[in-house]
């Protein structure tokens, strides 16, 4: 059954399942409707020579020039091949297809003024599997993502280049091989086409089902390290957590106690210290915050894929067109900088356990550097060293872009998102997390193996799926396999997926 686009409230999960999963979409037919009559008020503003932005006059510094009614035809088509002016690689195939539900979305609340053959052309290639080749730098944020979405109208006209089975053609190929018509392009169909921060917004959506579910995998780590470092577990009492009143916290607390129950050190079969060290003890705080940062990146991302970021827009209902700025990225910016920034502070939390799972002097009598042969063997040694520069890495891109604005356009356009920017360093962000947060998990289950204690159902199994992917370090090895290794694992999300089936969800 198709997913339903109706200009509705568009979640990321329903994102990533057309983007990630392939499901198939369709219009409803009131959007439909909407379209239509948002269309036909704009033809009767043409024709009767209104003047209105980006229809017949010039965009940027040159929305003063009017165009001659000729030029109003010819004007789109010039618009997509000036704008298509990105460099780099090609931005993944998902992300891309991410960008086009999105606008799909902005034309159904019929206040965009294209035809409904362009919204049905993205549909045609979302459900056919055909996606446009962007180049993914070049936007600056505002006025939306006017280069990368340009490539993507480029196959309105049938030109361009599109990703189809398997292989990069010609845009005209890739539709005539899908069996989809090339729609071309009239007034305001091209601008209504890219005048959105869509596909920054369709980034940030996936990175955060990615952040939300390495932070849950933090959180089995976490528990894992606690266990083999006999920590104290009374900072974990959601009870702790509600007095203050973050959920954060007491989703945290509550995640990683579900991954000790059944162990004897929950239990209170296993001496403990009466208070540990703060990397022990405040990760609910800690990684509850990032929970707390990421809701909000969240409840902006879906008002931006549920809302109408285009410029101009036009409001049949009252026969009027208005002229703003609802292109402009900085609603998604600023709290996926935030949420970037969330995820390196986890991984810094991460980092800090490693270091008390390596060092002899508190790690409560677990071998130094967790080998049996230290002198002779280093053990997980060099894995810090790994974990802490990737660490720095991530500070580095922690800097926001959101408040890096560069003037463009003859200043026309003086402060711009920089919204790319976030989206593109958020994705080195979760890889680097993702590495540091699977090398902590692979000393956890190397420390777990010299303890004794039943550790939590839920740690074990943790311990289980890293064994079926990283052996225990008895001698010293080449150890840049197991770590690439982890961190695919961590990207998997085969961790989380177990340890779920053992204690439930950790994100209720």
């Amino acid at each position: 059954m198709s997913i339903i686009i109706d200009g509705g409230h568009l979640s990321v999960e329903t994102l990533e399942r057309v983007a990630r999963g392939g499901e198939k979409v369709e219009l409803s037919p009131a959007a439909r409707e909407r379209m239509r009559a948002c269309r036909a008020m704009l033809e009767k503003k043409i024709v009767a020579r209104e003047i209105m932005y980006g229809v017949n006059t010039g965009i940027g510094e040159f929305s003063e020039v009017v165009l001659t009614d000729d030029q109003v035809q010819q004007f789109q088509r010039y618009l997509i091949y000036n704008h298509s002016a990105g460099i780099g690689q090609p931005v993944p195939e998902e992300q891309v297809r991410g960008a086009m539900l999105a606008r799909v979305n902005v034309h159904a609340h019929g206040n965009s003024g294209c035809r409904e053959e362009i919204t049905d052309t993205l549909l045609a290639m979302l459900n056919r599997g055909v996606t446009p080749v962007v180049c993914n730098k070049g936007s600056v944020g505002a006025c939306g993502d006017l280069a990368p979405m340009s490539q993507i109208a480029l196959l309105m006209m049938g030109e361009g280049e599109a990703f189809f089975q398997g292989e990069r053609l010609s845009g005209a190929l890739a539709l005539e091989r899908a069996g989809i018509p090339i729609p071309g392009l009239q007034a305001r169909d091209g601008l209504a086409t890219i005048n959105g921060s869509n596909l920054l917004t369709a980034m940030s959506a996936l990175t955060l089902v990615d952040f939300d579910r390495l932070l849950r995998q933090a959180e089995i780590v976490a528990a894992m390290s606690l266990e083999a470092l006999l920590a104290n577990l009374k900072p974990y009492d959601t009870r702790l957590h509600q007095l203050r009143g973050f959920p954060g916290a007491v989703r945290s607390a509550r995640a990683i106690r579900l991954c000790l129950e059944g162990g004897e050190l929950l239990g209170g079969q296993v001496k403990t210290k009466v208070q540990d060290a703060y990397s022990m003890r405040s990760t609910p705080q800690v990684v509850g915050a990032a929970h707390d940062a990421l809701r909000w990146a969240r409840e902006q991302v879906e008002i931006e894929l549920s809302g109408v970021g285009d410029n101009p827009i036009f409001l049949p209902e009252e026969n009027l067109t208005l002229t703003g700025a609802n292109f402009q990225g900085s609603p998604v910016s600023l709290p996926m900088d935030s949420a970037g920034a969330a995820l390196t502070m986890v991984s810094v939390l991460s980092e800090r356990r490693l270091n008390r799972l390596l060092n002899p002097a508190l790690s409560v009598g677990l071998p130094a550097f967790l080998t049996k042969g230290a002198g002779m063997f280093s053990g997980m040694m060099l894995s810090q060293y790994t974990a802490d520069m990737l660490i720095v890495e991530q500070r580095i891109l922690s800097q926001p872009a959101s408040v890096q604005s560069i003037p463009a356009a003859a200043d026309q356009e003086d402060f711009v998102s920089m919204g790319m920017n976030t989206a593109l360093k958020n994705l080195q962000i979760l890889e680097n997390a993702r590495a540091v947060v699977g090398i902590e998990a692979m000393a956890a289950a190397q420390a777990l193996d010299f303890r004794d204690h039943r550790p939590g159902a839920g740690v074990a199994r943790a311990r289980e799926v890293i064994r079926r992917h990283v052996a225990h370090l008895d001698v010293d090895r080449p150890l840049y396999k197991d770590h690439n290794t982890m961190a695919a694992v961590m990207a998997s999300g085969e961790i989380l997926r177990e340890v779920e089936d053992v204690v439930g969800s950790l994100a209720e």
